[in-house]
Protein backbone atom coordinates (compact mmCIF):
# COMPACT_ATOMS: atom_id res chain seq x y z
CA UNK A 1 0.00 0.00 0.00
CA UNK A 2 2.04 2.98 -1.24
CA UNK A 3 1.82 6.24 0.64
CA UNK A 4 0.73 9.55 -0.77
CA UNK A 5 4.13 11.24 -0.59
CA UNK A 6 5.94 12.15 -3.82
CA UNK A 7 9.19 10.18 -4.13
CA UNK A 8 12.36 12.28 -4.35
CA UNK A 9 14.16 12.22 -7.72
CA UNK A 10 16.43 9.22 -8.30
CA UNK A 11 19.32 11.52 -9.17
CA UNK A 12 19.04 13.03 -5.71
CA UNK A 13 19.04 9.59 -4.08
CA UNK A 14 22.14 8.50 -5.98
CA UNK A 15 23.95 11.71 -5.09
CA UNK A 16 23.01 11.20 -1.42
CA UNK A 17 24.36 7.65 -1.43
CA UNK A 18 27.67 8.69 -2.97
CA UNK A 19 28.10 11.68 -0.64
CA UNK A 20 26.32 11.18 2.70
CA UNK A 21 26.00 7.42 2.26
CA UNK A 22 22.28 7.44 3.10
CA UNK A 23 19.06 8.67 1.50
CA UNK A 24 15.34 8.36 2.21
CA UNK A 25 11.85 8.31 0.75
CA UNK A 26 9.52 9.54 3.49
CA UNK A 27 5.94 8.35 3.35
CA UNK A 28 6.65 5.72 0.70
CA UNK A 29 4.06 3.47 2.36
CA UNK A 30 1.12 4.18 4.62
CA UNK A 31 1.45 3.75 8.40
CA UNK A 32 -1.11 0.97 8.14
CA UNK A 33 1.16 -0.94 5.74
CA UNK A 34 3.98 -0.59 8.28
CA UNK A 35 1.68 -1.86 11.04
CA UNK A 36 1.11 -5.08 9.07
CA UNK A 37 4.88 -5.35 8.63
CA UNK A 38 5.29 -5.04 12.38
CA UNK A 39 2.79 -7.86 12.97
CA UNK A 40 4.87 -10.09 10.69
CA UNK A 41 8.10 -9.06 12.44
CA UNK A 42 6.66 -9.82 15.86
CA UNK A 43 5.42 -13.23 14.70
CA UNK A 44 8.80 -14.11 13.19
CA UNK A 45 10.69 -12.78 16.22
CA UNK A 46 8.70 -14.91 18.64
CA UNK A 47 9.30 -18.00 16.49
CA UNK A 48 13.02 -17.29 16.06
CA UNK A 49 13.68 -16.73 19.77
CA UNK A 50 12.07 -20.09 20.49
CA UNK A 51 14.72 -22.14 18.66
CA UNK A 52 18.47 -22.54 18.55
CA UNK A 53 20.15 -20.10 16.15
CA UNK A 54 16.94 -18.32 15.26
CA UNK A 55 17.96 -14.91 16.56
CA UNK A 56 21.52 -13.62 16.87
CA UNK A 57 22.60 -11.04 19.45
CA UNK A 58 23.92 -7.70 18.24
CA UNK A 59 24.80 -6.48 21.70
CA UNK A 60 22.87 -6.58 24.99
CA UNK A 61 19.07 -6.70 24.42
CA UNK A 62 19.52 -6.33 20.66
CA UNK A 63 18.76 -9.04 18.10
CA UNK A 64 18.84 -9.74 14.38
CA UNK A 65 16.62 -12.28 12.60
CA UNK A 66 16.70 -13.26 8.94
CA UNK A 67 13.43 -14.40 7.37
CA UNK A 68 12.09 -15.81 4.12
CA UNK A 69 10.07 -13.53 1.79
CA UNK A 70 6.88 -15.49 2.46
CA UNK A 71 7.04 -14.47 6.12
CA UNK A 72 6.35 -10.85 5.11
CA UNK A 73 2.99 -10.12 3.54
CA UNK A 74 4.23 -6.88 1.99
CA UNK A 75 7.40 -8.31 0.45
CA UNK A 76 6.32 -7.90 -3.17
CA UNK A 77 5.05 -4.37 -2.57
CA UNK A 78 8.40 -3.50 -1.01
CA UNK A 79 10.76 -4.94 -3.62
CA UNK A 80 8.49 -3.78 -6.46
CA UNK A 81 8.12 -0.24 -5.12
CA UNK A 82 9.16 2.13 -7.95
CA UNK A 83 11.59 4.05 -5.74
CA UNK A 84 13.26 0.89 -4.44
CA UNK A 85 13.57 -0.53 -7.95
CA UNK A 86 14.82 2.78 -9.31
CA UNK A 87 17.49 3.27 -6.65
CA UNK A 88 18.70 -0.32 -7.06
CA UNK A 89 18.97 0.03 -10.84
CA UNK A 90 20.67 3.42 -10.67
CA UNK A 91 23.30 2.37 -8.12
CA UNK A 92 23.73 -1.38 -8.65
CA UNK A 93 22.76 -1.83 -12.28
CA UNK A 94 19.81 -3.52 -14.00
CA UNK A 95 20.77 -7.01 -12.81
CA UNK A 96 20.75 -6.23 -9.08
CA UNK A 97 19.92 -9.08 -6.69
CA UNK A 98 17.81 -9.12 -3.53
CA UNK A 99 19.92 -11.21 -1.13
CA UNK A 100 18.69 -10.46 2.40
CA UNK A 101 15.44 -9.95 4.28
CA UNK A 102 15.52 -9.62 8.04
CA UNK A 103 15.03 -7.28 10.94
CA UNK A 104 16.85 -5.72 13.87
CA UNK A 105 15.09 -5.43 17.22
CA UNK A 106 16.65 -3.18 19.89
CA UNK A 107 14.70 -4.00 23.04
CA UNK A 108 14.41 -1.91 26.20
CA UNK A 109 17.86 -1.79 27.77
CA UNK A 110 19.83 -2.03 24.51
CA UNK A 111 23.10 -0.10 24.82
CA UNK A 112 25.23 1.87 22.37
CA UNK A 113 26.78 -0.37 19.76
CA UNK A 114 30.40 0.14 18.74
CA UNK A 115 30.77 2.24 15.63
CA UNK A 116 30.92 -0.17 12.68
CA UNK A 117 30.23 -0.96 9.06
CA UNK A 118 28.38 -4.16 8.24
CA UNK A 119 31.12 -5.86 6.22
CA UNK A 120 34.64 -5.12 4.95
CA UNK A 121 35.05 -2.71 2.06
CA UNK A 122 35.08 -4.53 -1.31
CA UNK A 123 37.94 -3.90 -3.72
CA UNK A 124 35.49 -2.37 -6.22
CA UNK A 125 34.69 0.32 -3.66
CA UNK A 126 38.23 0.83 -2.44
CA UNK A 127 39.81 1.14 -5.89
CA UNK A 128 36.89 2.13 -8.10
CA UNK A 129 34.74 4.22 -5.72
CA UNK A 130 31.76 2.06 -6.71
CA UNK A 131 29.01 0.99 -4.32
CA UNK A 132 28.15 -2.69 -4.83
CA UNK A 133 25.41 -3.16 -2.24
CA UNK A 134 22.59 -1.29 -0.54
CA UNK A 135 20.64 -1.77 2.68
CA UNK A 136 17.04 -0.56 2.74
CA UNK A 137 15.56 0.02 6.20
CA UNK A 138 11.89 0.41 7.18
CA UNK A 139 10.94 1.22 10.74
CA UNK A 140 8.01 -0.59 12.33
CA UNK A 141 7.42 2.23 14.82
CA UNK A 142 7.52 6.02 14.89
CA UNK A 143 11.01 6.58 16.29
CA UNK A 144 11.43 8.64 19.46
CA UNK A 145 14.63 9.99 21.00
CA UNK A 146 14.39 7.65 24.00
CA UNK A 147 14.10 4.53 21.80
CA UNK A 148 17.76 4.45 20.80
CA UNK A 149 17.70 5.98 17.30
CA UNK A 150 19.98 4.79 14.52
CA UNK A 151 23.08 7.00 14.28
CA UNK A 152 25.19 7.36 11.14
CA UNK A 153 28.37 9.27 10.25
CA UNK A 154 27.77 10.68 6.74
CA UNK A 155 30.51 10.28 4.16
CA UNK A 156 32.36 7.51 5.98
CA UNK A 157 31.53 4.85 3.39
CA UNK A 158 34.83 5.85 1.80
CA UNK A 159 36.99 5.48 4.94
CA UNK A 160 39.63 2.94 3.91
CA UNK A 161 39.38 0.91 7.10
CA UNK A 162 43.06 -0.03 7.26
CA UNK A 163 42.99 0.28 11.06
CA UNK A 164 39.49 -1.12 11.52
CA UNK A 165 39.14 -4.25 13.62
CA UNK A 166 38.02 -7.13 11.37
CA UNK A 167 37.98 -4.44 8.64
CA UNK A 168 34.68 -3.22 10.13
CA UNK A 169 35.26 -1.59 13.54
CA UNK A 170 37.02 1.80 13.78
CA UNK A 171 39.51 2.01 16.65
CA UNK A 172 38.28 3.79 19.75
CA UNK A 173 40.75 6.62 19.30
CA UNK A 174 38.74 7.66 16.21
CA UNK A 175 35.34 7.67 17.94
CA UNK A 176 35.42 11.43 18.49
CA UNK A 177 35.47 11.95 14.73
CA UNK A 178 32.42 9.74 14.18
CA UNK A 179 30.57 11.35 17.06
CA UNK A 180 31.31 14.76 15.56
CA UNK A 181 29.87 13.68 12.21
CA UNK A 182 26.98 11.67 13.63
CA UNK A 183 23.37 12.26 12.65
CA UNK A 184 20.50 10.56 14.46
CA UNK A 185 17.58 9.40 12.33
CA UNK A 186 13.94 9.53 13.41
CA UNK A 187 12.00 7.66 10.71
CA UNK A 188 8.26 7.15 10.94
CA UNK A 189 6.08 4.26 9.88
CA UNK A 190 5.95 4.14 6.08
CA UNK A 191 9.36 5.73 5.49
CA UNK A 192 12.10 3.91 3.56
CA UNK A 193 15.80 4.68 3.85
CA UNK A 194 18.59 3.33 1.66
CA UNK A 195 22.23 3.37 2.69
CA UNK A 196 25.59 1.93 1.96
CA UNK A 197 26.26 -0.56 4.75
CA UNK A 198 29.87 0.68 4.61
CA UNK A 199 28.82 4.05 6.04
CA UNK A 200 29.92 3.88 9.67
CA UNK A 201 26.94 3.71 12.01
CA UNK A 202 25.59 2.33 15.28
CA UNK A 203 22.41 1.72 17.19
CA UNK A 204 22.18 3.88 20.31
CA UNK A 205 20.95 3.09 23.80
CA UNK A 206 17.23 2.38 24.16
CA UNK A 207 16.12 4.15 27.33
CA UNK A 208 12.43 3.51 26.72
CA UNK A 209 10.23 0.55 27.63
CA UNK A 210 9.49 -0.07 23.94
CA UNK A 211 11.28 -2.06 21.26
CA UNK A 212 12.29 -0.41 17.97
CA UNK A 213 12.00 -3.07 15.22
CA UNK A 214 13.48 -2.21 11.82
CA UNK A 215 13.16 -4.26 8.63
CA UNK A 216 16.32 -4.77 6.55
CA UNK A 217 16.33 -5.48 2.82
CA UNK A 218 19.79 -6.21 1.40
CA UNK A 219 20.48 -5.80 -2.31
CA UNK A 220 23.69 -6.56 -4.23
CA UNK A 221 25.19 -5.77 -7.58
CA UNK A 222 26.08 -8.96 -9.50
CA UNK A 223 29.19 -10.55 -8.00
CA UNK A 224 29.15 -8.58 -4.76
CA UNK A 225 29.00 -11.84 -2.86
CA UNK A 226 26.85 -10.98 0.14
CA UNK A 227 24.35 -13.69 -0.82
CA UNK A 228 26.81 -16.25 0.60
CA UNK A 229 25.97 -14.90 4.07
CA UNK A 230 22.23 -15.52 3.74
CA UNK A 231 19.83 -18.45 3.40
CA UNK A 232 16.72 -16.87 1.92
CA UNK A 233 14.46 -19.28 -0.02
CA UNK A 234 10.96 -19.41 -1.51
CA UNK A 235 8.52 -22.24 -2.10
CA UNK A 236 7.55 -23.25 -5.63
CA UNK A 237 4.00 -22.02 -5.14
CA UNK A 238 5.19 -18.62 -3.91
CA UNK A 239 7.72 -18.35 -6.75
CA UNK A 240 4.98 -19.00 -9.28
CA UNK A 241 2.88 -16.20 -7.78
CA UNK A 242 5.59 -13.55 -8.09
CA UNK A 243 5.62 -10.97 -10.89
CA UNK A 244 8.31 -11.65 -13.47
CA UNK A 245 10.24 -8.49 -12.64
CA UNK A 246 10.45 -9.57 -8.98
CA UNK A 247 11.63 -13.09 -9.88
CA UNK A 248 14.31 -11.55 -12.11
CA UNK A 249 16.03 -10.07 -9.05
CA UNK A 250 15.42 -12.88 -6.58
CA UNK A 251 18.28 -15.36 -7.00
CA UNK A 252 17.56 -17.79 -4.18
CA UNK A 253 16.67 -21.48 -3.87
CA UNK A 254 13.14 -22.52 -4.84
CA UNK A 255 12.09 -25.35 -2.52
CA UNK A 256 9.13 -27.57 -1.75
CA UNK A 257 9.07 -26.56 1.91
CA UNK A 258 10.75 -23.74 3.82
CA UNK A 259 13.30 -24.53 6.52
CA UNK A 260 13.65 -22.07 9.43
CA UNK A 261 16.81 -20.02 8.96
CA UNK A 262 19.70 -20.63 11.32
CA UNK A 263 21.26 -17.21 11.50
CA UNK A 264 24.86 -17.02 10.24
CA UNK A 265 25.09 -13.32 9.33
CA UNK A 266 26.94 -12.38 12.48
CA UNK A 267 29.02 -9.24 12.87
CA UNK A 268 31.96 -10.18 15.03
CA UNK A 269 32.40 -7.63 17.78
CA UNK A 270 28.75 -6.62 18.12
CA UNK A 271 28.23 -9.03 20.99
CA UNK A 272 29.91 -6.33 23.03
CA UNK A 273 28.13 -3.01 23.39
CA UNK A 274 29.44 0.24 24.79
CA UNK A 275 27.69 1.09 28.02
Amino acid sequence: MPGAALAPPLEEAVKDLYTAGITANRGAFTPQWADVMREDIETAFAEARGREGGAVGRGPHRYYVEIHPEQMRGFVELVDHPWVRGVCEAVLGPDYRVVELGFDVPLAGAVNQPWHRDFPMPDETRHGRRLTSLAFNLTAVDTREDMGPFEIAPGTQWDDGARFGHAMFPPRDTYARYEGLAERKYPRRGDISARSALTVHRGTANHSADSRPVLVLGVDAPGAGNDAQHDMAVTRAYWASLPGRVRAHLHCPVVEELTPIVQKHTIEGLVMGDA
